[in-house]
């Protein structure tokens, strides 16, 4: 039984002090193929203010009739050898459709431009005119509408002969869209040519298009002297300090940073600017997730930054070119929250409040009485001798907290400073392992608070040695003690404060939990300079339980919000497993409180540790956290795309509340077929109709089918078209499925 008891204690703790210092360990992000990943949704485009498209009159003309026209323009006919010239893709969009910047900030294609140029010729990257910044209901974009130039510099060679004339040839392709429609030009299977003539001569001879190409280099974003730019990266965000110098504008407004590569930023999230004695910081939220970019150090960012107001005095350009920037090194100082006096006060206050309130905790308030009398009969009745076991008490508690503080601070530091890069406080919320302990810390808490089981209230009897020792020593455990019953109590009422104490300074951070210590400790020290006040005392009661009962549910609403974030972090269908797993762990909660109980007999209490320990560990793993990233989301252009390179494609027709369709998914999808997944090379698509989609409706009606789960196999060259399987799937019945159809690779 003692044995038992000392487990119980030890989990008691352990419990809360992974409630108070949740560990912060960086979690690699796996990588995601497709370049042109869709980012989360926008729904907000956090304040920022960019050049907006001009509406257009009338609507948007019919995808039969939806064709963009262009021009190549060159702006010389004649040049002498190493001179430059530029080369631009005029390009004009039909009513009411766009295209988009080279990250178009979602699943589509940019304007591309490629030149197959004769030995000796070089040509420069693609200049892109600054984007406008569009949200619709698919997302975040960065686009083109109207007429635009797309620009390419290219440059002779020193062998290129007076007299000498040369056709330089390239191709293109872009997309084009609506909210609801895309086209690929100028064709699905062809790019568009290029082809410019320009002579060797003497001097240099503009073409008839040179004013127009000169206009057009004057709208690309510019780099400028009067801004020092550098980049940090701090935890789940990146800064940019704008460091002011001669001709800078005076006052910015409206900063929005635009990537040039997709997935490093989260298009959905605000953009802040703050003013700082030097200039300005721009922070800007890193995408996170599956999309997001793998181990990207975020020194070689490059982009746009625009503002409404202009970057320089004397210009009037809105657009800054973004590259090459400075890494700047992070003061630990700024990684701490900075609050005001007044806060950190209030800070205090929650926190010295939040330990009186654990002395209500039914393990804790009865016997508060019996401690003081307990001083009071080792004192002899020597009030001084009592005030300095009340004293001894109180520095036990204080001395635990102290404890379970650095453990926490040391964690936090840890994290601050883990793999050479700065981590916000917060960060822990974006990995998976830490949400999901969290969660079922949160769970286990509340369900033993509502009274489905007991966490603590044995342990008031347990290291009975240490504080039943006479003298002011065993005073002192009395107090260590104290502490290891009240800390799994705390989480109800020291949320807020320890979310603010968490991000302080180390010193100021100590102080938090050392104001909580001296709550916890405070009535204790109180009742031993005034004894008679014990008298005082409400007597112990039903009350304390209804109180411990109705605090648990403000444990399972954070377990409820945890499980929000915990579904979003995880593979989109991996919610029914996270589901089963926590109605085991309250079903081993359950357990073990009705049936490991003092009066039960030993073959009762070992069959429910039994089942207990079966659920439990069975409730660990089905809600463990879980990825797939071997999946990507189904688009006909994809399923072609990949037939056309002589790659399989298996597309699951799918939604989450199709239950057939999650069984087939736990049941089906084994490591083996896996790993001959992988081995034939097979591009694996989902089709999510959770919600509406008009396309995927279509798709199934064509295969046959009226309803889902729907899976089907598309392999090159197949006449027949795609092999639709059975509803109902097994693991033999892919392999099998896969063997045969596709083909081995080479």
């Amino acid at each position: 039984m003692n044995a038992m008891k000392n487990v119980l204690t030890s989990m008691a703790l352990l419990l809360g002090l992974c409630f108070l210092a949740p560990l912060q360990v960086r979690a690699d992000v796996d990588p995601f193929d497709d370049k042109y990943a869709t980012p989360p949704i926008a729904s907000d485009l956090g304040g920022f203010a960019l050049p907006p498209r001009k509406a257009e009159k009338g609507k948007p003309v019919s995808v039969d009739e939806a064709v963009s026209t262009s021009e190549v323009l060159a702006s010389a006919v004649e040049i002498k050898p190493r001179d430059s010239f530029h080369v631009s893709l005029k390009l004009t969009h039909p009513q009411g459709w766009h295209s988009y910047y080279r990250n178009s900030g979602g699943p589509s294609g940019p304007v591309l431009v490629n030149w197959d140029l004769p030995e000796g010729w070089t040509a420069s990257e693609l200049l892109y005119p600054t984007p406008h910044v569009s949200t619709t209901s698919q997302g975040t974009g960065y686009d083109y509408s109207g007429t635009n130039h797309f620009l390419t510099e290219i440059t002779a060679p020193a062998e290129f002969k007076t007299g000498t004339k040369v056709t330089l040839k390239g191709s293109a392709k872009w997309q084009i869209c609506t909210e609801q429609n895309c086209l690929q030009e100028p064709s699905p299977f062809s790019d568009l040519p290029l082809e410019v003539t320009i002579t060797a001569a003497d001097e240099w001879k503009s073409s008839p298009h040179s004013d127009e190409i000169e206009a057009a280099l004057d709208q690309l974003p510019q780099t400028s002297g009067s801004w020092d730019l550098v980049v940090r990266n701090i935890g789940p965000n990146i800064e940019l300090l704008l460091n002011r110098n001669a001709r800078a504008t005076s006052e910015l407004k409206d900063v929005y940073f635009i990537p040039s590569e997709p997935n490093l930023t989260d298009s959905s999230a605000k953009q802040t600017l703050e003013e700082t004695d030097d200039g300005y910081r721009l922070t800007i939220p890193k995408l996170t997730g599956d999309d997001a970019v793998k181990d990207f150090d975020y020194t070689t960012l490059t982009g746009i930054l625009t503002s409404s107001t202009g970057w320089e005095a004397d210009m009037d350009f809105k657009s800054l070119a973004v590259e090459n920037i400075t890494v700047g090194e992070v003061d630990s100082s700024e990684l701490y929250k900075q609050v005001t006096l007044g806060k950190l006060l209030s800070t205090f206050g929650l926190m010295f409040i939040g330990g009186l309130i654990l002395n209500l905790m039914p393990c804790v308030f009865p016997v508060i009485g019996l401690k003081i009398m307990g001083f009071v009969s080792q004192a002899g009745e020597d009030k001084k001798k009592i005030v300095l076991h009340g004293l001894a008490f109180v520095v036990g508690v204080v001395l635990s907290f102290w404890i379970i503080a650095g453990v926490l601070l040391f964690f936090r530091e840890a994290a601050l400073s883990g793999g050479g890069e700065a981590v916000g406080w917060g960060y822990q919320l974006q990995q998976p392992s830490v949400v999901w302990i969290l969660m079922l810390i949160m769970l286990i808490l509340g369900l033993s608070m509502f009274g489905l089981f007991e966490i603590g209230a044995s342990a008031t009897s347990v290291g009975s040695e240490l504080q039943s020792k006479s003298g002011l020593t065993g005073t002192f455990f009395s107090g260590v003690l104290a502490t290891v019953v009240a800390t799994p109590c705390s989480a109800p009422f020291l949320g807020p404060a320890i979310g603010i104490a968490v991000e302080l300074p180390p010193i100021q951070f100590m102080l938090a939990f050392t104001a909580m210590a001296l709550g916890l400790g405070a009535p204790y020290l109180i009742l031993s300079i005034f004894p008679n006040l014990v008298k005082k005392l409400p007597r112990p009661g039903a009350w304390m339980e209804s109180f411990k009962q109705g605090m648990s549910f403000l444990l399972f609403g954070t377990a409820g919000f945890l499980l929000w974030v915990y579904m979003d972090l995880n593979d989109p269908y991996h919610g029914p497993s996270i589901i089963v797993g926590l109605t085991l762990i309250s079903l081993a909660a359950w357990v073990y409180g009705r049936w490991f109980l003092p009066h039960k007999s030993a073959r009762a209490r070992g069959i429910g540790v039994t089942l207990a320990t079966i659920f439990f560990i069975g409730g660990l793993y089905a809600s463990r956290p879980f990825q797939d990233d071997s999946w990507q989301d189904w688009s006909q252009d994809r399923v072609d795309a990949a037939l056309a390179e002589g790659r399989p494609v298996y597309v699951d027709f799918t939604a989450k509340w199709c239950v057939t369709c999650q069984s087939n998914k736990k049941i089906a999808y084994t490591d083996d077929v896996k790993k001959l997944i992988k081995e034939r090379n097979i591009l694996l698509l989902r089709a999510d109709k959770t919600q509406p989609n008009v396309e995927i409706e279509k798709k199934i009606k064509e295969l046959g089918r009226a309803a889902i789960p729907v899976n089907a196999l598309y392999v090159p060259d197949q006449e027949d078209g795609p092999i639709v399987t059975p509803e109902i799937l097994t693991a033999g019945y892919l392999t099998d499925l896969f063997e045969k159809e596709t083909p081995q690779p080479e």
